[in-house]
């Protein structure tokens, strides 16, 4: 599939800069264009992969490169009002040649929350390609600010792109890391995912053609859905080429994979993926549409082995609307499966979040009524003898 991607704010340029990274270093070639949008210049001077010419530096009259700190609202505005800067660098995705837009953003903080929906809605007013986001949301520890900001940009996000894929960071952080180190690692299962998944049926080379490769269309009629969507993974080495007893070798010396072994794998794999931690977790009945993609050496995938994961993703998710196919890639180390969930609505995280920002949203409030009686308390003298200068 082909993309433009959109990384708006800190976490959304970093992750388009791994995806470029990504496809260079697989041969992929999903990427075919890449725009990084940010309020705060530190941010953009720190990526390695995207063009500097489709790096936009927006808001400079209002924060002057400095960012807009944790403010969603100004983020919004400051978007709104620079429109046509973003627009300039978007100009230059050769949009003849993708197949849809990925706005990427992260969710909690302001810039990319505040500024990816403005994005979304001007982009799906302009092109007829889709418009899908790609939203991460912050983990329970980033504070009460970050969740409200989470859940409001969720909210609009939702509504002004064709479909949402999630990433919660939350299911992801492991106890103890800090971070730095933590968002990189992050970001690279971010990528690994997503890049399978966009990757498919952009196979390039005569000898990497699979059985029943997925293409793009198959991705937008899943995504079609709208709502929210999430995905699953999981990933097995290869056998060491010297053999074993399920392998033999050709009279060319090329190694034959025992194909019961391979149809078995590929189904393990998938449910692995669709039962094992997806990146948004969920019910996965609650999903309207699902595919599947078996990626690995051509060798390693076959027909039968897709066909039985998806009678049974069908089975698991009463869809009767579940597509599958492969995704060969010459020389690759490991087998994998990627499960896209399409329109899941049973969502606990997502529902927390809401209840949590609720919470916090009525602290704010409380919190700035009493700062103002405080401040007011202070400055006025009590027998009111004294005059403000205006």
């Amino acid at each position: 599939m082909k993309l433009a991607m959109i990384g708006f704010g800190q976490a959304g340029g970093k992750i388009v800069d791994k995806f470029i990274e990504y496809d260079r270093r697989t041969g992929g070639e999903a990427v075919r264009s890449a725009v990084a949008v940010n309020t705060a210049k530190a941010d953009l001077v720190g990526l390695d992969h995207v063009p500097e010419e489709n790096q936009v530096l927006i808001g400079q009259s209002r924060v002057k490169g400095h960012g807009v700190g944790a403010d969603n609202e100004l983020g919004a505005e400051i978007t709104e009002e620079d429109i046509d800067e973003v627009q300039g660098a978007v100009d230059n995705v050769p949009v003849h040649d993708i197949d849809a837009f990925l706005v990427v953003a992260g969710m909690g903080g302001g810039t990319g929350s505040g500024g990816a929906p403005v994005l979304a809605k001007y982009l799906k007013r302009i092109y007829t390609e889709p418009v899908y986001g790609l939203g991460v949301l912050p983990g329970r520890d980033e504070g009460g600010i970050y969740t409200l900001n989470a859940a409001r940009s969720f909210q609009t996000f939702v509504r002004e792109v064709d479909n949402l894929l999630v990433f919660d960071n939350d299911a992801w952080r492991e106890a103890g890391e800090s971070v730095g180190s933590g968002y990189d690692r992050i970001n690279e299962e971010i990528v690994r995912r997503f890049g399978i998944l966009f990757g498919a049926g952009e196979v390039s080379g005569d000898d990497a053609v699979g059985e029943s490769v997925v293409d793009s269309s198959e991705i937008i009629n899943t995504l079609a859905t709208g709502g929210v969507s999430t995905i699953g993974y999981a990933a097995e080495e290869v056998e060491n080429p010297s053999g074993g007893l399920l392998s033999r070798f050709k009279s060319d010396g090329t190694e034959d994979v025992d194909s019961t072994h391979a149809t078995n794998r590929i189904t393990s794999l998938v449910r692995k993926a669709a039962l094992g931690r997806l990146t948004l977790p969920c019910e996965i009945d609650s999903a309207e549409r699902s595919l599947l993609v078996a990626s690995g050496p051509p060798e390693y995938l076959n027909r039968k082995g897709v066909e039985k994961g998806r009678k049974w993703l069908e089975n698991q998710t009463g869809s009767m609307e579940v597509r599958g196919g492969d995704y060969p890639v010459e020389d690759a180390d490991q087998v994998a499966g990627v499960v896209l969930l399409s329109g899941v609505s049973q969502v606990p995280r997502v529902e927390e979040l809401q209840e949590v920002a609720v919470e916090t949203q009525d602290n704010i409030d409380e919190i700035r009524s009493q700062s103002q009686e405080s401040t007011t308390e202070l400055i006025e003298d009590d027998d009111n003898e004294l005059d403000p200068l205006f």
